[in-house]
């Protein structure tokens, strides 16, 4: 049976330039082993098959699978997924927002403009700040070996999954940073982590914060856009800085040390944290799986 077959382009601030997505657009009738044996076949940090609902409040279901396991919620296949459902007309918005059912619940993503300049955004989990400093780890220290921290102190932040995150002092030291992966692997491990996300605050006019992720805990070097892990810098910013220059939103570069040119937009509004932007269809094909369970 052929399925419509989507690869994306996610967050990217010039086409190539954001995060790979595959998208099963009818994942019907798919066991659990076939999709994992399917994202391990295309290889993708992250692959994502659509569903119908099962709760009554939501427009579709997504599950998301690594290469190696289904994880509950992330921020980028949420964003490219729901621009499946719209190209593929799945759902209709609903006061412009689609609702997306997955593991970590029923989540908004508003839509903003349309055609090319559409802008998706998601609204992030609840992220609380569990602990903050240079000492809050014993590893934390080689993790961040060779940078001058900024501002605001390290801190270990939760959102569905968690995440170091640390200020460089300017934009110029943070991308020529040649971080110790094997340090970030340690400290990622041994807190049960994604890893490291270090920004630093710019003054370029397409763009207010840098951001470099290091998603150790599940084996990748350096994610070119980050959506889940920008919605905990944004909380974080918001909760430090509640009435700050980026207390109301900013938009992010990512993924330029990695060859990749990425930009996020972020809002904030009191508490709650929104993270989006741009999505690419580069194919639009049709899928002939008939790989094992």
């Amino acid at each position: 049976m052929s399925i419509r077959y989507l690869h994306l382009d996610v967050f990217a601030a010039t086409r190539g330039g954001g995060n790979h997505l595959g998208v099963v657009t009818d994942a019907t009738g798919w066991s659990d082993a076939r999709m994992q044996a399917f994202a391990r076949w295309t290889n993708l940090v992250e692959t994502t098959f659509l569903l119908p609902p099962t709760q009554p409040d939501a427009s579709y279901r997504v599950r998301i699978f690594t290469p190696h396991k289904e994880i509950p919620f992330a921020g980028h296949p949420s964003i490219g997924s729901a621009h499946a459902v719209l190209l593929c007309g799945l759902a209709t918005p609903v006061d412009g927002v689609l609702w997306q059912e997955c593991a970590a619940g029923v989540l908004p993503i508003r839509i903003e403009g349309e055609g090319e300049t559409r802008q998706l955004l998601l609204k992030s989990p609840h992220s609380p700040v569990e602990k903050t400093g240079r000492d809050a780890h014993p590893l934390l220290h080689g993790a961040l070996a060779g940078i001058e921290l900024g501002t605001l102190p390290p801190a270990y932040v939760a959102g569905g999954r968690h995440w170091w995150l640390a200020e460089c002092a300017d934009e110029d030291s943070l991308r020529r940073w040649q971080p110790d992966h094997t340090a970030i692997g340690a400290l990622a491990h041994a807190t049960d982590s994604l890893g490291l996300c270090v920004f630093a605050r710019s003054a370029h006019p397409d763009y207010q914060l840098v951001v470099r992720a290091f998603p150790a805990g599940v084996g990748l070097v350096e994610d070119p856009a980050s959506g889940a892990a920008n919605g905990l810098i944004a909380a974080y910013i918001a909760h430090a800085e509640p009435t700050g220059p980026l207390a109301r939103g900013y938009t992010v570069s990512q993924g330029r040390e990695i060859g990749h040119d990425a930009s996020l937009v972020v809002r904030i509004d009191g508490n709650t944290v929104w993270i989006g932007g741009r999505t690419h269809t580069i194919i639009d094909g049709t899928l002939h799986w008939n790989g094992q369970d």
